[in-house]
């Protein structure tokens, strides 16, 4: 738990104890419109931060604002209205507080949410004259951060008073404590309990926020996700993590924290040794050296082992903010109370000794640890290390993902020959994913360089030009292996995908915002919907059906037709089955 605290007579004042506040290079102006230090209690020193405010006036006539049209005027859905406007906001993240008339101005007061809770130190307030118009707005509303934390209080409301009292030497008032965001210096957001302490003796009488944030700031020189292997460069990444899927960061279940490779949703290691952190705090920053065998160098192991940190908790949250989350029977320490089965984060066995030139994932129920091994390639002199081929990371990471959402969490319903092989699909389809950073949808090789080969390790690039990938459903007639038949699959998604972002354009923040409406998301969205709809040991008939059904489900079939024409250039039509090509779509269609 952290702490902070305001004066009740400083209304919603964001203190932190000076000892924990963090340093920045504020502006002396900007400091004294920001900070304020105050000495509480029994030699307490707190530190506060008030996001800064902006203040407009409109002059006597003021002016229109989005509801002016209406013929009755209604101060909070006019000032809310205006709010949303100006600030460029939409939905409930605009609250409506209070309001009252004087003779000459109807005031309002608005405070900034953010998915329902109030952030603390985050308020607007809009004067109207009497002819309705404008006459001013102030706004200390902070822009929202890309990692939000979750909205569930790690710490319990005692726990929280009892904090707070410890901290400030007075004792809980009685007075309704409430959850509340606060805005903290360096631009993220603080789940708190505000409690209010009182010590007559002191004339002490505070409001203090104690924060749920656990999280410390951690950096990684890692192969960016958006890269597939090594070779496109390292970058050392300051808090990857998604706060809105890994609540505590990827060093802490809330409870016990680390220092190594090892966390709530995964850990790495080779042998039983994780990698430790390089430099205090949370540092993971490892040089590797390609000129020599990956096991030969420290520098080597390490790098290899933050890597697949890095990758496998970065597929955990982006996986989890569209859907494989604990009670999808995600891989988890601890759920935090949210359903599923715990005690399964994934375990990974980095240069695994048990054999070579491969990779693979083993998924058993929810409530256990999904094993992958990561094996060296000894195709090239050096030997080269699959935990640094981002591709071949993530397809092994998404095999947990299929099998654990087909079938209700068994881990085994992707069994039969043709459901295997729509697993080896899904997880090309995934790694190629992660890897598209514009609209651009060129052909894609899967794994080129532990392969040491620029064709990669399957049998064509996959691509939307049949010359160049001429796999169709009637293809599976002469297939009979299972990563074979998983090429047919993927390239009819990589076709999907192509004709989604087309249809509907790319969303560059796809990976971190589940709600931007680029065909990427879309596709995801389909792709983790699907699973959970799909029976257990589909056919390529069921998959499509189940895609097609989760666009009616999410998208009330706005796609409809955009996934029957693409399923069916393919051979997957309306009249496909046993393997038979069929190219006909739905009437209309």
């Amino acid at each position: 738990m952290q702490f902070s605290a305001s004066f009740v007579r400083a209304v919603y004042a964001a203190i932190m104890l000076a000892s924990a506040a963090a340093a920045m290079p504020f502006a002396g102006s900007v400091k004294h419109t920001t900070m304020h230090v105050r000495a509480i209690g029994a030699g307490k020193t707190v530190e506060s931060f008030h996001p800064e405010s902006t203040f407009e006036t409109f002059g006597v006539d003021g002016i229109d604002h989005p509801l002016s049209a209406r013929a009755e005027f209604s101060l909070e859905d006019a000032a809310v209205s205006f709010v949303q406007s100006k600030l460029n906001i939409t939905g409930d993240a605009a609250a409506y507080r209070t309001g009252y008339s004087n003779d000459v101005v109807q005031h309002a007061y608005i405070h900034q949410q953010i998915n329902g809770v109030p952030v603390a130190n985050a308020v607007a307030n809009v004067a109207f004259n009497r002819a309705n118009k404008v006459v001013s707005f102030g706004s200390s509303f902070v822009n929202v951060p890309s990692n939000v934390p979750s909205a569930t209080p790690s710490v319990s409301e005692a726990d929280a008073i009892s904090k707070a009292e410890g901290e400030l030497g007075g004792k809980y008032n009685g007075h309704p404590t409430k959850l509340e965001f606060v805005a903290k210096q360096d631009g993220s957001v603080a789940l708190a309990h505000v409690v209010q302490v009182r010590d007559d003796s002191q004339a002490l009488w505070v409001e203090a926020f104690v924060l749920t944030d656990f999280v410390s700031h951690a950096s990684y020189r890692v192969v960016p996700i958006v890269e597939q292997t090594l070779l496109q460069g390292f970058q050392t990444l300051v808090n990857p993590q998604n706060l809105n899927a890994s609540p505590c960061g990827w060093h802490s279940d809330c409870v016990n924290n680390t220092t190594d490779t090892s966390g709530n949703n995964v850990v790495t290691f080779v042998g039983s040794s994780t990698t430790q952190q390089s430099s205090a705090p949370l540092n993971f920053v490892y040089f590797q050296d390609p000129t020599v065998n990956p096991d030969a160098l420290q520098s080597n192991i390490d790098a290899a082992r933050v890597n697949a940190f890095y990758v496998v908790n970065t597929v955990h949250d982006f996986s989890y903010l569209y859907g494989f989350t604990e009670a999808a029977f995600n891989f988890q320490g601890s759920n935090f109370g949210r359903g599923g089965a715990c005690n399964d984060r994934v375990q990974v066995s980095v240069q695994d000794p048990s054999g070579t030139n491969n990779a693979f994932f083993s998924t058993p129920p929810d409530g256990q640890s999904g094993l992958m091994s990561m094996f060296l390639f000894t195709r090239s002199v050096p030997e080269r290390d699959g935990a640094l081929e981002n591709d071949l990371v993530v397809h092994e990471n998404t095999h947990g993902i299929t099998n654990r959402m087909t079938g209700g969490g068994t881990g085994r319903c992707l069994q039969t020959l043709e459901a295997s092989g729509l697993g080896e699909g899904w997880s090309d389809a995934l790694a190629e994913w992660t890897e598209h950073t514009s609209a651009a949808v060129p052909d894609w090789v899967f794994m080129p360089y532990v392969w040491n080969s620029a064709a990669g390790a399957r049998n064509y690039p996959y691509s939307t030009n049949t010359a160049t990938n001429p796999l169709r459903y009637s293809s599976l007639l002469l297939l009979n292996e299972a990563h074979d038949i998983g090429e047919v699959w993927a390239n009819m998604l990589h076709n999907v995908y192509a004709q989604l972002v087309a249809a509907r354009g790319f969303s560059a923040t796809a990976m971190t915002d589940p709600t931007t409406t680029g065909g990427n998301t879309v596709f995801l969205h389909l792709f983790i919907d699907a699973l959970a709809i799909q029976p257990c040991n589909p056919t390529f008939v069921d998959a499509r059906n189940a895609w097609i059904q989760a666009d009616a489900n999410r998208y009330n079939s706005a796609n409809y037709c955009l996934l029957w024409r693409t399923f069916a250039s393919r051979g997957l039509g309306v009249n496909a089955a046993l393997h038979i090509d069929d190219f006909s779509v739905p009437l209309g269609c």
